[in-house]
């Protein structure tokens, strides 16, 4: 009997404290100091408490469609979510276009990555005048904080430029077990906008007001919120977009709504408090980025050589600017290494001397490379690069002369490796293979086009370029990378043909010429080799032959089409894979053109592919979904 009195006497504790954690704290407007701590336990100035029942969840929030960020695919790289589920559970097409102001559903996987707060992961590169405020409310639309975002960054309030990416935590939450038992099943994070209060957002997705005030942590439900904040929504069932609407841009400030009768003697001055407020807000806004800049500025001109730095920037100032930005990478020490890929056992080796290791108690892992003499000059070019498409480089280590480089993992290998692969839906998904070119052709038109200097990869294949779990598309394998000024090698060294066959601009090989058209050259291979399945180079009939002479012997030809199925991989099947295969092949063969100024520059590539998917997807998109009226472009 006293055990069973025991035993109800805990779960009763259990259940009290676990329902005195079953609501988050709604920040107010704390969010907009920049200066919070939670040094005395986690603050809803940073991130969503991890109190829910479970630590990881499917959760939503609503982005208000803002230009650059307006279309299903901007939106999907601005959040890491899935393109194909935002259309989804926006009821639209991949190639949707909102108009200004539309709230998109994006659907988050959020988990709680530290001990304290939920999350889900993104990156931003930043633009011009950047500061972790504007990032946090105008960028992101109070979806993040800029508390959160200093912590998950190591560069200073003045450290930010134009050009650097920044991993930002966006704020999502699990529902509690009070919630779960009272029919919740997902949390959405709305923001708030001028004008709202609780009871008309509870009446937009149709819950009750007092299941919102128990989620946020309100007293009543006429507590004030303000915008840039968010408000946790408690939904039974997924959202749908017809809970969604158009914010109107700019918003005009509208009285606080309130259910009693003496708020109607009131409401004139809540109006002036609210645009005071506001107001003031704005103006403090301004002001510290006026304080940041003028700082930033000083800082500058200190760095630089002192004199003429008044003129106006030209554009190769600014692209110098961008260029000089450097993210500092983690020195490793070699037990830490060792640990991580437990003394470089062979369970762990990737390919050659890459291992897979797992670093911290964060258990992050990361790629390891042995690397064969001097290393520095790839160092230094990766701590300067900063772009999505090219491998980052997370730290470096020394061990009795011998480097080891440390970078960022990707799951699905090399790309040589997953087109030798069959059977998976991916590779028979011909839009799969588009942006995959498209990643590979973003990341040359950086290195060629916003590097200062401006950069040769000089060994594009396909086993240089990686694809992470979500087969997004990285190039590494820096360690030849020149300068993209126009010049002569000293000469061409033998191990670098052999491992390049294949591959080689005719101008390298025959006078070590090297210039951006050597990788555009390079870049055609590998897309013959993603629409075609083959190697670079293949026997037939016991002798080397090169893949782009033999599709050159096909091409062209009166019988072209009805030879397309002896090039053509046969996972693109269908009529409408082959007509844009064989276009993709022929954009492929202009960039193998033999006199190197013929070939299209990287940014011509990119504007081709782009059309290309385009043009791909509205062709296989059903005429019913494409001619809706809801596609407004």
């Amino acid at each position: 009997m006293n055990h069973h009195v025991v035993f109800l006497f805990t779960l009763t504790l259990f259940l009290v404290s676990f329902d005195a954690k079953a609501q988050q704290n709604y920040t107010g407007n704390s969010i907009f100091s920049c200066k919070n701590d939670d040094k005395m336990g986690a603050s809803p100035s940073f991130l969503y408490t991890c109190n829910g029942l479970n630590k990881s969840c499917l959760a939503f929030l609503i982005f208000k469609s803002k230009p650059p960020f307006n279309s299903i695919a901007t939106i999907s790289n601005l959040t890491s979510s899935n393109p194909e589920e935002l259309a989804r559970i926006n009821d639209v097409n991949v190639l949707k276009v909102f108009p200004t102001g539309k709230e998109v559903l994006v659907p988050l996987n959020c988990s709680c990555l530290t001990r304290d707060y939920y999350q889900a992961e993104t990156n931003y590169v930043l633009g011009q005048s950047p500061t972790y405020l504007t990032v946090a409310n105008d960028t992101l639309q109070g979806l993040t904080t800029c508390d959160s975002l200093m912590r998950a960054n190591p560069y200073g309030e003045l450290d930010l430029h134009p050009g650097m990416e920044l991993h930002v935590p966006l704020r999502c939450a699990c529902p509690t077990w009070h919630q779960i038992t009272n029919g919740t099943k997902y949390l959405l994070t709305y923001s708030v906008n001028w004008g709202d209060n609780i009871t008309n957002i509870a009446a937009r997705f149709n819950v009750a007001a007092g299941n919102v005030v128990d989620a946020n942590g309100f007293s009543t439900q006429t507590q004030t919120i303000f915008p840039f904040t968010t408000v946790l929504i408690p939904l039974p069932s997924e959202p749908v977009s017809s809970m969604t609407r158009i914010v109107s841009d700019p918003p005009d400030v509208s009285p606080l709504v309130c259910s009693s009768k003496k708020c109607n003697s009131k409401r004139k001055l809540y109006t002036v408090i609210a645009t005071t407020g506001g107001s003031m807000l704005v103006l403090c806004v301004v002001l510290y980025g006026v304080f940041l800049f003028r700082k930033r500025s000083a800082m500058f001109i200190k760095r630089g050589e002192q004199g003429e730095k008044s003129k106006k920037l030209s554009s190769e100032d600014i692209r110098g600017e961008i260029a000089i930005i450097e993210h500092h990478s983690k020195v490793y020490k070699f037990e830490e290494i060792e640990k991580a890929t437990e003394n470089f056992s062979s369970k762990n080796r990737i390919k050659g001397s890459v291992y897979r290791g797992v670093f911290g108690k964060e258990k992050n892992i990361l790629a390891v490379k042995k690397m064969r003499g001097d290393a520095s000059k790839e160092v230094n070019l990766l701590e300067k690069i900063n772009h999505f498409n090219l491998i980052k480089l997370q730290g470096y280590c020394e061990n009795d002369g011998c480097p080891y480089l440390v970078y960022e993992y990707m799951e699905n290998g090399s790309l040589r490796e997953w087109l030798s692969r069959n059977g998976s839906t991916e590779h028979q998904s011909l839009a799969r293979r588009i942006l995959i070119a498209l990643d590979v052709a973003n990341g040359l038109q950086y290195l060629h086009n916003f590097t200062e200097p401006c950069y040769v990869h000089r060994n594009i294949n396909s086993g240089s370029i990686l694809l992470n779990k979500d087969l997004r598309a990285k190039i590494a394998d820096f360690a030849l990378a020149e300068e993209s000024e126009s010049k002569i090698t000293s000469g061409c060294a033998s191990s670098h043909i052999a491992k390049s066959r294949g591959y080689m601009a005719p101008e390298y090989l025959e006078a070590g010429k090297v210039t951006t058209k050597m990788d555009v050259f390079a870049f055609g291979v590998v897309l013959l080799e993603l629409i075609t399945g083959k190697d670079a180079v293949t026997l037939q009939d016991g002798r080397e032959v090169m893949l782009r002479a033999f599709i050159v012997n096909l091409i062209g030809k009166e019988d072209e089409e009805e030879k397309e199925s002896l090039f053509i991989d046969p996972s693109l099947n269908g009529n409408i894979e082959k007509v844009w295969a064989l276009q993709l092949v022929k954009l492929g063969l202009a960039c193998l053109i033999q006199e190197s100024a013929e070939r299209p520059t990287m940014v011509e590539v990119v504007s081709s592919l782009l059309k290309t998917y385009t043009s791909y997807m509205e062709q296989i998109i059903p005429p019913s979904i494409s001619n809706s009226p809801s596609m407004e472009r």
